[in-house]
């Protein structure tokens, strides 16, 4: 039976910037009269965080952007990129779109759990509805954490081995297609509203003279993907070690930034991946096969739930400490060339 149409729903696109394998999306779409899809860019707590990106990056993310907003717009919707606090635009819109329910993906970072709590505690308190899946990691990680004991895995031996008595990861969900937009509206004054118009790279003071070699979003990410798939007898083969790390033309998939930004589906790549090492003889395996990365991603994902600070040394406690001197003359002098060694 069809999910009656019943809610106003903000859809918040994270890292899954995709209508292909996309729960809450599709949730949404099933359940709403009126979606509103919702990306939030928050420069302030970028430069709070010490998060530094750069001009290529910020293209890329730029791309992927456009790429979803051109997608949404073919069903007649559109993406409304938001500057500032994401606890600030709900505050505000939960009310002016007189919103009933909030879907987005699960994030594993603990930094994102606080940001989710704080948003979910504030929608509880104006009776919004707050429903979320996984869909950027393999599994739920809470599953492989609470299967090891209630800590994650810090070996990936040890990952492998919890991963295997897990079972292999579920299969990505369906691709929104028109039949779920149908009867999903959003309203025209809405619709028209320029104050959430595409984000620029001249507005963040930046410029790209050179052009992109990798074009973000989820049509170039999928093109990328078909194309490696063909190629069966180069996947059954793939041996991470012996890939040339300093060639001018890549030698891998190059599917890392559009898996780290959510244009393709990490479930989508195990699964088609699967099929065609079901049908090999003796097709390399993990660590350094390409199932292998895939898990060598996941493996990290699941440790850096647990680990506050995972992505830096200080206050990070399954880091080394290294008591790093700063000596600015010693500095200058490598930076030239001249420490005579």
């Amino acid at each position: 039976m069809a999910a009656q149409k019943q809610h106003n729903t903000i859809h918040w696109f994270r890292k899954g910037l995709r209508l292909h394998d996309n729960p809450s999306l599709l949730h949404a779409l099933r359940t709403s009269r009126h979606v509103y899809p919702v990306y939030v860019v928050d420069l302030d707590w970028m430069r709070e965080s010490k998060i530094d990106c750069g001009s290529n990056r910020w293209r890329f993310t730029i791309e992927c952007l456009q790429d979803l907003d051109v997608r949404l717009r073919t069903y007649g919707s559109r993406l409304f990129v938001v500057r500032g606090r994401a606890e600030d635009f709900f505050k505000e819109h939960l009310k002016k779109w007189k919103i009933s329910q909030l879907t987005h993906d699960i994030d594993t970072e603990p930094f994102y759990h606080t940001r989710d709590e704080t948003v979910r505690k504030m929608a509880d308190d104006m009776g919004v509805k707050v429903v979320n899946y996984v869909a950027h990691t393999l599994y739920n990680v809470e599953r492989i954490i609470d299967h090891n004991g209630g800590t994650a895995p810090l070996t990936y031996r040890k990952f492998l081995k919890v991963m295997n008595e897990v079972g292999k990861p579920p299969k990505g969900s369906e691709t929104a297609t028109v039949e779920h937009f149908a009867g999903c509206t959003i309203p025209p004054a809405a619709m028209q509203d320029g104050k959430y118009d595409m984000l620029t790279l001249e507005e963040l003071g930046m410029r790209c003279d050179h052009p992109a070699k990798f074009v973000g979003g989820e049509t170039e990410g999928l093109k990328r993907l078909e194309e490696h798939l063909i190629e069966k007898d180069w996947i059954v083969k793939f041996e991470k070690p012996k890939t040339s790390p300093n060639s001018l033309l890549p030698s891998t998939t190059v599917l890392s930034p559009y898996l780290s930004f959510g244009c393709i589906s990490a479930r989508y790549f195990y699964h088609e991946l699967d099929k065609i090492y079901a049908k090999a003889k003796n097709p390399s395996q993990p660590p350094v096969s390409l199932h292998g990365q895939l898990i060598w991603r996941e493996f990290f994902y699941t440790a850096a739930a647990q680990v506050p600070n995972f992505g830096t040394m200080a206050g990070n406690r399954i880091c080394l400490q290294i008591p790093w001197y700063k000596n600015s003359e010693h500095l200058q002098r490598w930076r030239n060339g001249e420490t005579g060694f």
